[in-house]
């Protein structure tokens, strides 16, 4: 019992905490940040500079993609409260787990870094040559690490996305309301449905329907809490996140159903009818309306395939991202709170 009460000082004096809630939820969003920080921020400068002729916004894109490695892992140290010395070298764990985790290179840069983040926290400030010892450990282990593990986790996650994008193909009405529904809830719970997308390179038919379940979240939230929360709720669940409903939703659940029939609609409306792919970065897949990611990511993806976007398109971007949700989680709301399931101030934000 010593022994065990010695361990646990020595990692809360490090500020080690192994749980769930540090690495899959606080480690996993900022990974994302990461990630849309440099390659989503990267792609839409990418997609400007090929629109409009200018090199310099495509140099710029070229220079943030190639960062995303880096970025990633310097956001997860960031998250885990990383020292100076460790977060800025998880810098190279990141480059180097990125690169050997192909296209599932996310998923590998968050377990790597991780992994490298606390043992670099376990020997920082340790030594009288710390300059040495924390880069060392931090850089040395990461690195191995990368080199031997993230290729593996890189072609499980590539293996898995793989497997969802070719059901969504073969069935994709039974597939567009599972992907659509399991990722929409993802974005609403506090987990990163962006990160979950880019570590399993969910685009395609998936990624389109990944879209439409987040869209349906954000934009379904909005408008059934509007009598509550008004323009400004509309705005900060709209384009921002339908994260700032769980407070209401674990007080009561019932107050998700609108959002996630929404999801289960859009998500086969988007497979089945407009077969809207999303191929652009992996990321926006799961980013839905905020900030607007998610439509960039289907336009991002257009001009990559060299799509030029008709009516069709841009009527079933309009649809699935915004009226068909807006309407939907309405109308579902509107006949909950008629039945007394819903009362007013069940989805009022603090």
């Amino acid at each position: 019992m010593a022994e065990t009460a010695e361990q646990q000082g020595f990692l809360a004096r490090k500020g080690i905490e192994i749980s769930f809630q540090r690495y899959c939820i606080g480690a996993l969003g900022a990974m994302a940040q990461g990630l849309f920080a440099s390659l989503l921020i990267g792609t839409i400068f990418g997609t400007l500079g090929d629109l409009t002729g200018i090199a310099a916004l495509s140099e710029i894109g070229g220079f943030a993609k190639a960062v995303a490695g880096p970025a990633m892992a310097i956001a997860i140290g960031y998250a885990l409260q990383a020292p100076p010395l460790v977060l800025f070298s998880l810098a190279a764990v990141g480059q180097a787990a990125n690169a050997a985790g192909g296209a599932g290179g996310p998923l590998a840069v968050l377990v790597v870094a991780i992994v490298a983040a606390e043992l670099g926290k376990a020997v920082s400030k340790e030594t009288k040559v710390d300059i040495l010892v924390t880069p060392g450990v931090t850089v040395g282990v990461g690195c191995a690490l990368a080199m031997l593990v993230a290729p593996w986790i890189g072609a499980l996650a590539s293996s898995l996305g793989n497997l969802i994008m070719w059901a969504t193909e073969l069935q994709p009405f039974f597939m567009g309301i599972i992907v659509s529904v399991v990722i929409g809830i993802a974005l609403t719970l506090p987990i990163s449905s962006a990160a979950i997308c880019a570590a399993l390179s969910l685009t395609g038919l998936a990624g389109g329907a990944a879209l439409a379940g987040c869209c349906a979240q954000m934009v379904g939230f909005a408008v059934a809490s509007f009598r509550e929360n008004g323009v400004g709720g509309l705005v900060s669940q709209g384009i921002g996140t339908s994260m700032l409903q769980m407070g209401n939703i674990m007080k009561k659940p019932a107050v998700w159903v609108p959002a996630i029939v929404a999801s289960a609609i859009t998500g086969p409306v988007a497979t089945c009818i407009f077969h809207l792919e999303q191929n652009g970065a992996a990321i926006a897949s799961g980013m839905g309306t905020s900030g607007l990611v998610g439509p960039i990511g289907l336009y991002t993806g257009w001009i990559a395939d060299g799509i030029a976007p008709g009516p069709f398109q841009w009527v079933g971007m309009l649809l699935v991202c915004i009226v068909l949700p807006a309407a939907i989680a309405w109308a579902v709301s509107e006949i909950m709170r008629k039945a007394g399931i819903i009362a007013d101030g069940d989805m009022a934000l603090e």
